[in-house]
């Protein structure tokens, strides 16, 4: 009982009943790190399991665990009749741990660094977590659309392609792919470019587009336009950049131009960002009018467009606006844009469009961010081009979404009547909600997440003249459309008799 070994282990080895990690292996790590450590040495004769219990009062069937999970790992050789021998496995990475850092956290990765460093208050996290069943969000598609067996036979076959491995081995190779030829294809047939593969860059995400165009473009105190609201996710991407960001009223016609020409003068304007298609987050689309004067103004003042056409796939009226940057002759326009996003996450794909000498530039950017690249979504969506099956899945869809819009718009009238105020967006997976009485958005969300409705405070906006929910709907079938109102009717319930009783 009092040999030196089973001292030491009375005295440095801690572990804690509550914590998730069982006790065997808070145990047995602790004495890996002795061993490493030299505080018991190659051949010592550890303690019994019986003594072992009685010494860290434990049961003697996690005593036993402890030493089988040494053994399994080469740190002690378990004889019968004889005793626990300690190892020094050939195999074992020594782990390099000062000897005043305590035994029981000797496996902990330090929390904090031992440095200083320029901490970003611009890219903090917006990330939400909850265990409600349904959770709203800015207008994002839904998984459960996707054919899993077809994506799975498509990524296989793809990965087959002699000419995919050709270019694995040859990483360094300078020419155009098919996939940028396949996409230069279907954006001048579908959104009416007349650009060339020289013309366009893939990257991983429009935020990834973004950030390489923000970096190009952008220098500490450049002045950057914006919707009144805009993409917080954007205008991240403009403040860490160092730009000086400012707003532009937002009305039935999209971004009000009129207010630019008025209140800037030439050369004071580096690039005004817009979601020509559909405003982020009031859904309102860009005149014509209004893009025509935009881009006249663009050539009188010198800035650049930064057009964002994040969802111009989804358009369930008419036909959707061709992009500003299919008729921008003079060269202000820097087109961002989507593919994919009938497809799961990992194989869509983000895009710029511009002139030959901004993506020469930008290449050596994501040349250094990703040089890489996926080759395997690249060789698949190359064929899902060419064959047509992008374009279909876009059809199918489409008239789910569709569906779903027009469900929520009838379950909104009928559960809230002219509570809310809204009109129905011709296209995008998101329609934006203004209350028409003075409501605490915040309230509203912390309240509904206790009745399983996820609200994250991203798509809430409100100030002294706005009380509004930019409300995604295509993730949510039309059942779970039901639910969301018919809950969140009875949450507001709720708060307009707190505010009344208050009152």
């Amino acid at each position: 009982m009092n040999s030196p070994v089973n001292t030491l282990f009375k005295k440095l080895i801690v572990f804690d009943k509550s914590d998730s990690k069982p006790v065997y292996i808070q145990v047995s790590q602790q004495i890996i790190n002795l061993i490493q450590r030299g505080y018991i040495l190659h051949g010592t004769t550890l303690p019994g399991t019986r003594v072992l219990s009685q010494s860290l009062k434990i049961h003697r069937n996690t005593a036993v665990a402890i030493y089988d999970e040494l053994a399994s790992q080469g740190w002690v050789e378990i004889v019968p009749n004889k005793g626990t021998f300690v190892l020094l496995p050939q195999q074992a990475t020594a782990k390099i741990k000062a000897t005043t850092h305590p035994l029981n956290q000797a496996n902990n990765y330090s929390k904090t660094t031992g440095f200083s460093f320029q901490e970003s208050l611009h890219l903090a996290s917006t990330g939400q977590v909850t265990k409600a069943k349904y959770a709203i969000n800015e207008g994002k598609p839904d998984l459960r659309l996707h054919p899993t067996h077809q994506f799975s036979r498509w990524y296989s076959a793809a990965m087959k392609r002699k000419p995919l491995l050709k270019k694995w081995n040859r990483t360094d190779e300078v020419s155009y792919s098919m996939f940028e030829t396949q996409l230069c294809n279907y954006l001048n047939a579908t959104r009416g470019f007349h650009i060339k593969p020289n013309n366009i860059l893939s990257t991983r995400s429009t935020e990834m587009s973004l950030y390489i165009v923000s970096q190009l473009l952008l220098k500490q105190k450049d002045v950057v336009l914006v919707g009144r609201f805009s993409n917080y996710s954007a205008n991240m991407i403009f403040q860490q950049v160092g730009a000086n960001i400012k707003t532009v009223p937002v009305d039935y016609e999209g971004l009000d131009v009129d207010y630019i020409k008025t209140h800037f003068v030439k050369r004071s304007i580096r690039c005004v960002y817009v979601c020509a298609q559909r405003d982020y987050p009031t859904t309102k689309t860009l005149s014509a009018n209004r893009r025509l004067k935009l881009l006249q103004l663009a050539k009188a003042y010198g800035f650049a467009i930064i057009e964002d056409d994040f969802d111009y796939d989804f358009q369930y009226e008419g036909s959707a606006m061709l992009p500003m940057a299919s008729s921008d002759a003079n060269g202000h326009v820097i087109y961002l844009g989507k593919l994919g996003q009938s497809l799961f996450p990992s194989f869509q794909t983000g895009f710029v469009i511009a002139p030959e000498n901004l993506i020469s530039e930008a290449k050596n950017y994501l040349q250094l961010l990703d040089q890489q690249g996926d080759l395997i979504q690249e060789q698949m969506l190359s064929e899902l081009i060419y064959e047509g099956e992008i374009h279909r899945l876009i059809k199918k869809n489409i008239l789910i979404y569709k569906q779903r819009r027009d469900c929520l718009c009838n379950y909104l009238t009928l559960f809230f009547g002219d509570l809310l105020e809204w009109e129905m967006p011709s296209g995008g997976l998101a329609i934006w909600l203004q209350f028409t009485s003075e409501i605490s958005l915040v309230k509203l969300a912390e309240a509904a997440e206790k009745h399983e409705v996820f609200i994250p405070k991203t798509i809430l906006y409100q100030d002294k003249d706005t009380c509004a929910i930019r409300f995604g709907f295509g993730h949510l079938n039309e059942e779970e459309i039901k639910a969301v109102v018919i809950n969140l009717r009875t949450i507001y319930n709720q708060l307009a008799l707190q505010h009344s009783d208050e009152n």
